[in-house]
């Protein structure tokens, strides 16, 4: 009995799985849809996204956060220098590096993307979710929190 139930619990948690995959994808293409087009690609979107969350960073340290090799992140990270979203500054503990952070040009842009995104997301949700919808959705979010932290 113990074997068929830990099979239909895989069965179970391998099907979440795949209805969440689909459901993610579908959101990020949502919210993308959003935001009026832009001539950014989605890599230097992300960099721009990364230095305004966690904050001035040197080539590597993108380059690691983002899963890419630093030859590539350069190449992101002049771009988005020579379009002016990003700057530098040497390292101050090594002055070898360079320190890369957003511009006010790149805050303004993060800021009214992010509010247009969060504005759709709650129209969405004020229109049509009860009150209990909505707080089972709080909830919700926050299994989903506990598996991107995983």
């Amino acid at each position: 009995m113990t074997n068929q139930r830990s099979d239909s619990d895989a069965v179970r948690a391998a099907a979440v799985a795949s209805d969440l995959r689909v459901l993610i994808g579908k959101l990020v293409r949502r919210l993308r849809q959003q935001v009026p087009p832009s001539n950014l690609p989605w890599s230097q979107v992300a960099v721009l996204g990364h230095l305004e969350r966690q904050g001035p960073a040197t080539v590597s340290a993108l380059a690691g956060a983002e899963n890419m090799r630093p030859q590539s992140m350069s190449a992101i990270v002049a771009s988005l220098e020579a379009a002016g979203l990003v700057s530098s500054a040497p390292d101050p503990i090594d002055g070898r590096q360079t320190i890369w952070s957003v511009t006010e040009k790149s805050r303004q842009w993060i800021k009214r993307n992010r509010m247009l995104r969060e504005d759709w997301l709650f129209q969405i949700i004020r229109a049509n979710f009860s009150v209990q919808e909505q707080k089972d959705l709080a909830r919700g979010i926050e299994l989903l929190k506990r598996i991107a932290d995983a």
